[in-house]
């Protein structure tokens, strides 16, 4: 645990939520009151690093709030430097987690975004949006233009290799075979003449 980077976030005024690892010797302080009738929740303690080295790092007091998954089973240990929120709130917030890194996993596979051109937080803001606002755009066009069989991958990707293209849009996704105009232009010169 980056103990020196959790005081950090202490000392900016933020709170964490995060996993406790199995190694790290956390010694309890008190038990805190069970606000809630919640009987998943197992244990509530203010704790504080047991080591030198990270006491040094980290010199005040955490919340060990040891919890129980209703749906799976397993026991989970988190840690936070908010003692007033209920632990059930704790729990929920790691739980909630989850679910910006399910987006940020869904903004790769989806926004096709490579790398970020610019590193200032203007850059990466508009980038991003551009790159929302192409999606939702492909989406609307999926849709209008009922290309339901089309995933918005491959509707990307055939966009992508057409961007000059003068074709109307439904032609590009039909099945029909393309057709290449037959060009009788006598001062056309081709490569493959024997």
């Amino acid at each position: 645990m980056d103990f020196a980077r959790l005081f950090r976030i202490t000392t900016s005024g933020a709170f964490f939520v995060t996993r406790l690892k199995r190694n790290i010797k956390l010694k309890r302080r008190y038990s805190l009151p069970r606000n809630s009738p919640s009987p998943d929740v197992l244990s509530d303690q203010v704790v504080f690093a047991e080591k030198e080295d990270s006491y040094s790092k980290y010199p005040g007091v955490l919340r060990r709030v040891r919890y129980r998954d209703p749906e799976d089973g397993d026991v989970y240990v988190f840690l936070s430097n908010n003692l007033d929120l209920p632990a059930t709130t704790i729990a929920s917030l790691y739980k909630a987690r989850w679910q910006v890194e399910l987006f940020f996993k869904w903004i790769k596979q989806h926004l096709r975004i490579k790398a970020f051109f610019g590193h200032n937080l203007n850059a990466v803001k508009t980038q991003v949006w551009i790159a929302v606002s192409v999606y939702v755009l492909v989406a609307i066009l999926r849709k209008r233009l009922h290309l339901e069989r089309f995933s918005l991958y491959n509707i990307l990707q055939v966009l992508s290799v057409s961007p000059f293209c003068y074709d109307d849009l439904q032609q590009l996704f039909t099945d029909g075979e393309f057709q290449l105009a037959n060009n009788n232009n006598l001062n056309q010169l081709s490569l493959f003449d024997l």
